[in-house]
């Protein structure tokens, strides 16, 4: 019972805390920037603190707690996401026009909720008890998740002002990345995925652990720079057909892409929207916020392509967990500075295209509790990136990470490391 308890107070602790932390991440925002989203892929910021009490409210205190009685029972089809079996919901391109409730009751919400969850835990036992656990372990991870959707949705809807507004005043330090070294793999057998029988966290796309075959390949050391994406723009990048993708092409015309997102040049300047206002274009950081269509085309210009998810997955082991992430980032991605064995900035920074598509692993199993449609649904026609970036919490990131997202999209924190084939 006291190890039963010890896990108890370290969850209820750690999921005070990332509550807490969506909170605080909040308090640069101006009542107004609450309600605003300018594209149907972003959310409000509003609506990311209701989504993901709504989410704890469901499956926990509905499900567990007979005495609960729902904040609003309207918050139901207002802050569902996409769970079909919780009921009707909001389509997403309507969040943006949630007036009300307030964000003061929005906050009373969270409270609310946040308390409740709280006092119902010393309460539960034994299989109900364990259940709930594993619920709620999950939600924490899903705030997590929000998080860094929520700083991005920020930056997002701030591009978009004419003032091009600051959420945070970080000074953007500029410094020197070398030029990639190729590592060589040889072919073989290697484990990828996370065990399941694994007691430290993982969610259902990330199991089970299985061997695949990986033909000899190179990998670079570091990341793809502004630079180096300059160089891609300047030699016509963008207006030759042969280098993209047929859908790719498509959708660039029709979007009329010259550059990546978040770009302007001024005069013979380059220019670049953070999350502390424009800024110069630091030529050798990372270059970020490119589409999977964009990192193809730029890979296949180079001579190279991106690499697979097991690929990468094996690269990235060689690496320590040690990177920029949320909590010591300065929120934007900057020029490799941290020590490193093998590959520069693998773990936080820019999340990282791969070639492979969102797919089941093999035995692959939904979540249970009804939770069955996190992540499942979604495997189809989106692409795997790895590797966290400087928006990602490190407490919710492992190396057998697996984030998605549609080849066309951008505002993500996206970058490239190319591979290629041995010959």
């Amino acid at each position: 019972m006291q190890i039963e308890s010890l896990i108890n107070t370290e969850l209820l602790k750690k999921f005070s805390e990332v509550r807490k932390t969506t909170e605080n991440l909040c308090q640069p925002l101006g009542t107004e920037d609450f309600v605003i989203s300018v594209t149907e892929e972003t959310s409000p910021p509003k609506w990311h603190l209701a989504h993901t009490t709504w989410f704890l409210e469901h499956f926990i205190l509905e499900n567990f707690d007979k005495s609960y009685t729902s904040f609003d029972k309207e918050f139901n089809f207002l802050f569902n996401s996409y769970y079909k079996r919780a009921g009707r919901y909001l389509p997403k391109s309507g969040r943006a026009f949630i007036g009300r409730p307030s964000i003061e009751e929005i906050f009373e919400y969270r409270h609310f909720v946040t308390q409740n969850i709280l006092d119902l835990f010393p309460f539960l036992k034994g299989k109900e008890l364990e259940v709930a656990r594993r619920i709620l372990e999950i939600g924490i991870n899903h705030e997590e998740q929000h998080q860094e959707l929520l700083l991005m949705d920020v930056k997002r809807n701030f591009f978009e002002n004419p003032l091009r507004p600051s959420y945070s005043r970080e000074v953007i330090q500029h410094g020197f990345q070398p030029d990639p070294v190729w590592h060589t793999f040889h072919a073989g057998l290697v484990k990828v995925g996370a065990p399941a029988d694994d007691k430290k966290f993982s969610y259902d796309n990330e199991k089970n652990q299985h061997q695949v075959w990986i033909e000899s390949f190179q990998m670079a050391s570091h990341l793809t720079t502004n630079k180096d994406f300059i160089a891609f723009i300047e030699a016509g990048g963008y207006e030759n057909p042969l280098l993209w993708l047929s859908d790719g092409w498509e959708y660039k015309e029709k979007e009329k892409w010259k550059y990546p997102l978040y770009w302007e040049k001024q005069g013979h300047s380059w220019w670049i929207m953070t999350l502390s206002g424009m800024a110069p274009l630091d030529l050798h950081a990372p270059v970020v916020h490119v589409s999977f269509y964009e990192a193809h085309a730029f890979a296949k210009w180079r001579g190279c392509r991106l690499p697979t998810e097991a690929e990468w997955e094996i690269a990235a082991s060689k690496e320590p967990v040690i990177g920029k992430f949320l909590e010591s980032s300065g929120l934007e991605p900057q020029a490799s500075r941290n020590t490193h064995e093998t590959f520069s900035q693998i773990h936080g920074t820019v999340w990282e295209w791969t070639m492979s598509p969102y797919s089941p692993y093999p035995g692959y199993k939904p979540l249970s509790d009804g939770l069955s449609e996190y992540n499942e649904k979604f495997m189809c026609n989106q692409f795997v990136l790895r590797g966290g970036c400087v928006l990602t919490p490190q407490s919710h990131y492992r190396v057998t990470y697996r984030n998605f997202y549609y080849p066309y999209m951008r505002w993500m924190y996206a970058g490239i490391r190319l591979a290629k084939d041995l010959t």
